[in-house]
């Protein structure tokens, strides 16, 4: 019938034998993809327990300091969150594109000491410059990773090696000019990183997005390259990183209690990458929660704020060495929870009710038979017997006509 044959010319995937129009709906990479579809219950539920982890360390601080959570002293953590989550927003951001960006830390650091020189001209005139730079850093890094195809780590390693040759000429801390103070508009800065957090989160978890922004993540060799829409991609997701990367040093030099001082920067990015992966961020890329990245970096501030009430000294390689650690092992649970269902031996992958094209419900299965081989259901003719209606005498005798029979 008309609405059998629809299923059956449909092209079908030399590879695995199911139809094309199939593989469009079920797999998340059609060309190389595993079956099925990437399932958000394993991030649901680490989210809620990030969110629990948040309510017990806030508790803890506003028990040992509740003027912590007052006043000027919660401007000062509120853009310390936004400072935070502008370089956790960059390592997500390279990580989903699977090209990490090693180099925001040293640019973050630079774009901090370049602010703290600059910062008397104006914040945009500090700014601008420091944007420019940044973007053009970016490209160049993205050409190299696109264009040699190479991994997005080793390559901003290389860059992030060229950042702290500048960071390294000067000897000495730098001292923050100029009079901007983001603790004024530190609630519109918490809100604006909460929201282009969570926005991110919702359309990563968009399927067709997802699988745009994680074109770049190998599927078989890892030298091979992806193709011109990965490439793409990945170069703006550098790009923007490094912009991002800029904004949050600018952040971090002007919330600052004293000078600025010249470092490699690199514990930013340690800090920066455990977070987001803390967060529910795969560190093989395409994979990534919603609320994770958000709830992530306001728990490490507000353990930092607490440690300060408990007279700790505690070094951001050390924070950022547990965050990492740790999230290694959420992205060891993204990726085993987090990935297709099997597909039972021999199946289809389950698809959608209906086949793209008939909208009432009918659900094709593809064949393996040709459209035009039937089944056989006569019985199978022995040959060694005669069949009494194909007996010679009826050819052999003659032929009787009775007008009495009539």
């Amino acid at each position: 019938m008309a609405y059998d044959e629809t299923g059956r010319i449909a092209p079908v995937d030399t590879s695995s034998g199911v139809p094309a129009a199939v593989l469009e709906n079920v797999f998340d990479d059609p060309s190389h993809g595993e079956p099925g579809r990437d399932r958000i219950a394993v991030h649901v539920v680490w989210e809620f327990l990030l969110l629990i982890g948040l309510a017990a360390v806030t508790w803890l601080l506003w028990r040992e300091d509740a003027d912590a959570l007052r006043d000027a002293a919660l401007k000062t953590l509120l853009v310390d969150v936004a400072a935070l989550g502008l370089l956790t927003l960059a390592a997500g951001l390279s990580l989903r594109a699977a090209a990490v960006n090693l180099a925001i830390g040293p640019v973050a650091l630079a774009a901090a000491l370049h602010f703290a020189e600059q910062g008397d001209r104006g914040v945009r005139e500090a700014l601008l410059p420091a944007l420019v730079v940044a973007a053009l850093g970016g490209l160049a890094l993205a050409l190299a990773v696109v264009v040699l195809h190479v991994p997005g780590w080793a390559a901003s390693l290389a860059g992030a090696a060229a950042v702290i040759v500048y960071i390294e000429r000067r000897t000495t801390p730098v001292v923050v000019q100029g009079g901007y103070d983001p603790r004024r508009t530190a609630l519109y800065l918490f809100v604006g990183f909460a929201a282009v957090a969570v926005l991110g989160g919702l359309f990563g978890a968009i399927k067709p997005v997802r699988r745009l922004v994680g074109r770049f993540r190998p599927v078989a060799d890892p030298a091979r390259r992806r193709g011109a829409v990965a490439a793409t991609v990945t170069a703006l997701a550098l790009i923007a990183s490094t912009v991002l990367a800029v904004l949050g040093g600018v952040l971090i030099a002007a919330n600052g209690d004293g000078p600025v001082a010249p470092a490699s920067g690199l514990d930013w990015s340690v800090l920066a990458i455990g977070t987001v992966m803390l967060g529910g961020t795969s560190a093989y890329g395409r994979r990534g929660g919603i609320f994770g990245t958000l709830l992530a970096v306001c728990a490490v501030e507000v353990f930092l704020a607490w440690a300060v009430t408990q007279d700790w000294t505690i070094s951001r390689w050390a924070v950022g060495g547990a965050t990492l650690g740790a999230g290694l092992l959420v992205t060891r649970l993204v990726e085993t929870f987090g990935r297709p269902r099997p597909t039972p031996p021999g199946g289809v992958p389950a698809g959608p009710s209906g086949d793209g094209t008939i909208s009432t419900g009918w659900a094709l299965t593809p064949s393996p038979e040709p459209a035009d081989a039937w089944p056989s259901v006569l019985p199978v003719r022995d040959t060694d017997t005669v069949d009494s209606w194909e007996s010679p005498r009826w050819e052999s005798e003659p032929r009787r006509w009775d007008a009495g029979d009539r």
